[in-house]
């Protein structure tokens, strides 16, 4: 694909002569937002919730949302891919730069912690249950990340290795990662990279639709299992991805992405698979009762 984006949708002149940028990857943000708290309003009447908790709440998800995103884009950042955490430590002020660049680096898992502790804080002021709270949020995160992942395309970010593939993209000299900065080994023309963004987009447009259709059709769901589908589903679709990020953050060689993919399909299932096989909470009452009465 011989398109090329920019990282700016358009820009808003200034009285001085200037212009103000606004990128796409802040509109995208925004549109993932709007269209996952619409959805969640459907998912909130659907469960008998007033659909004004999902607007009430989402400010504040997002606002940690993005802290948590940038924080753990920070910190996960490795040295020798042009800006680093090394990079970070010494210009801090990098770090909420968001003027200049638009926040180019956000990380996934750093959003979901931030926003959970959004909505449990909400939960507790609004006096909901914070599991329902999550199923209800669930579905939208995982479209909004589908949606989120399309601003990687105009920043030119999160692709992979070379490809002959039809669907490789072309990335520019100016956002090449160093081990493709050779332009006589890769030159811009004709190198063509895997869109590791677009694999993520409709994996998690997969897990959209399965993540709807459980809410809908599982009858014996309890409360927080479809977060745990989530986390199934996207530490898997992560692990996969991650075999085309070759600026991944790597532990031993491996991709620390890649390890808490796996952990988080791991204890997801473990979890989801427990709760639904293993005692019940009268069960182990009726044991302990039990227990106390022998030791009695």
């Amino acid at each position: 694909m011989d398109f090329v984006p920019s990282p700016i949708a358009f820009t808003i002149p200034l009285p001085g002569g200037g212009a103000y940028p606004i990128y796409w990857y802040g509109l995208l943000i925004v549109a993932a937002a709007l269209v996952g708290a619409y959805v969640a309003t459907i998912e909130a009447k659907r469960r008998g919730i007033d659909p004004d908790h999902v607007w009430n709440a989402l400010l504040i998800a997002l606002i940690l949302g993005v802290i948590g995103a940038r924080l753990y884009h920070v910190i996960s950042s490795p040295t020798g891919t042009g800006i680093g955490l090394e990079y970070y430590l010494q210009n801090p002020i990098a770090i909420i730069n968001f003027w200049q660049g638009g926040f180019r680096g956000l990380g996934i898992y750093g959003a979901v912690a931030g926003g959970l502790v959004g909505i449990y804080l909400y939960a507790r002021y609004a006096k909901l249950n914070f599991w329902q709270c999550v199923d209800i949020a669930v579905p939208s995160l995982a479209l909004g990340q589908a949606i989120g992942r399309w601003g990687n395309f105009f920043n030119q970010e999160l692709y992979g290795f070379p490809t002959d593939l039809p669907w490789g993209i072309r990335i520019e000299a100016a956002y090449r990662l160093p081990m493709f900065a050779d332009l006589s080994q890769y030159p811009v023309e004709t190198t063509r990279f895997h869109p590791t963004f677009l694999y993520e987009s409709l994996w998690m447009v997969g897990v959209t639709i399965l993540l709807l259709v459980v809410a809908r059709r599982w009858r014996n769901a309890k409360p927080g299992d479809l977060m745990l589908i989530w986390g199934m589903g996207y530490g898997l679709g992560r692990f996969l991805t991650e075999f085309q990020r070759p600026d991944a953050w790597l532990i031993s060689g491996i991709a620390t992405a890649q390890l808490i993919g796996i952990g988080l399909l791991v204890v997801c299932g473990v979890a989801l698979m427990y709760r639904h096989t293993g005692p019940s909470k009268a069960q182990l009452a009726a044991e302990r009762a039990r227990q106390r009465k022998q030791k009695s």
